[in-house]
């Protein structure tokens, strides 16, 4: 087993919390808490960690399953990312989720809010560049982000206001932007 690289760390923990959007989805969260009263935030985050753990060690074999290799899906993962990123920057909504279930801690929640299409395919993406302890760290560091922010949603939504919120998003937009188009570059062999 290799060391841990700090650096590596850093960067899958910066490029999952960029993709997993959890600052940008506070507005979405807080929606879904108005209508199904509550979000159980400890179970929530439990099945967002398994989610984005055995995706990573086992989409592969999945993959290749279907006849995938990892290049081709981190392409089309980049072109999803474009395009989450695209709604992040321009303000619109490509993706919808026209029913909302009496209880939303794992769906839609934990998938596929928080640990939906995009994050799966940035996970295998990753690791064909990263060490796969490296990324295991960054998933376990985002997902106790994730469990604070679903935790501490009503002050946060204070504390940033709409404005605070709507930059946030777009900031994080450009960041998803930059990372879609290194995906495709790296994954491209012209």
């Amino acid at each position: 087993m290799h060391p841990f690289i700090f650096r590596e760390i850093i960067s899958v923990t910066m490029i999952l919390f960029a993709i997993i959007d959890i600052i940008g989805a506070i507005p979405v969260i807080i929606q879904l808490r108005q209508r199904a009263g509550h979000i159980q935030s400890e179970k929530a985050s439990i099945a967002v960690l398994v989610l984005m753990i055995v995706f990573l060690f086992v989409g592969e074999k999945l993959l290749s399953i279907i006849g995938l290799d990892v290049s081709s899906f981190a392409i089309a993962g980049s072109l999803v990312i474009f395009i989450i990123a695209m709604e992040m920057i321009m303000g619109i909504t490509l993706f919808k989720e026209d029913h909302i279930p009496a209880t939303v801690s794992i769906v839609p929640l934990a998938f596929p809010l928080i640990a939906g299409a995009g994050t799966m395919t940035t996970l295998l993406s990753l690791k064909t560049q990263y060490q796969t302890q490296d990324i295991v760290v960054g998933i376990i560091l985002n997902t106790l982000f994730v469990y604070l922010v679903l935790k501490n949603v009503k002050w946060l939504e204070r504390l940033l206001g709409q404005t605070g919120l709507a930059i946030l998003r777009k900031a994080f937009g450009i960041i998803l932007l930059a990372i879609a188009i290194k995906l495709f570059r790296s994954n491209t062999h012209l």
